[in-house]
């Protein structure tokens, strides 16, 4: 009887990805063993009817024009953060400083395997052209307000590591 219950449970606790075939999403990982194997199994194959994830969200054809109002380019004051296990990410928009900055940092950020947030551009156009600009780098359109609000700052462009936030 206990295995049963704990059976139905578990499918009621997944039937959302049952209902949406959509990955997992962590929202805080402590170690240990990761669960996804025993899930796997219980998502059905996606069908060919189903829009994928690269037709909807931020990396959607219909994600632009990408806007951060709180975020500007402009010149920052760099600070110790304490985030560990933060990986490096950067944040650019569709500007002249973005680019130069890109251009200076570029080995820097390849080297920290930095991901980078395009927080201001008009056009999947212009986000291509930013993606140039970092020759190879991942870059993902974001809307970063959230962000900006959360950390303090206000311009663009950054590097945040798990210890600072510098220019």
């Amino acid at each position: 009887m206990s295995r049963l219950l704990n059976v139905m449970l578990l499918l009621g606790l997944t039937s959302p990805i049952l209902a949406h075939g959509s990955p997992l999403i962590v929202v805080e990982d402590r170690g240990g063993v990761s669960a996804l194997p025993y899930y796997q199994d219980l998502a059905p194959e996606p069908d060919s009817h189903t829009t994928q994830p690269e037709d909807i969200g931020v990396r959607g054809v219909g994600s632009f024009p990408v806007r951060s109002d709180q975020l500007t380019p402009g010149q920052i004051q760099g600070r110790v953060i304490n985030a560990p296990g933060l990986q490096p990410l950067f944040l650019v928009g569709d500007d002249e400083s973005s680019r130069v900055w890109l251009s200076q940092r570029l080995e820097q950020l390849q080297h920290l395997n930095a991901v980078g947030l395009v927080v201001n551009v008009i056009s999947a156009e212009r986000f291509a052209e930013v993606q140039r600009w970092g020759s190879g780098l991942q870059m993902v359109p974001a809307p970063s307000d959230d962000l900006a609000q959360r950390l303090g700052i206000k311009h663009y462009p950054l590097l945040i590591t798990a210890t600072a936030i510098q220019q």
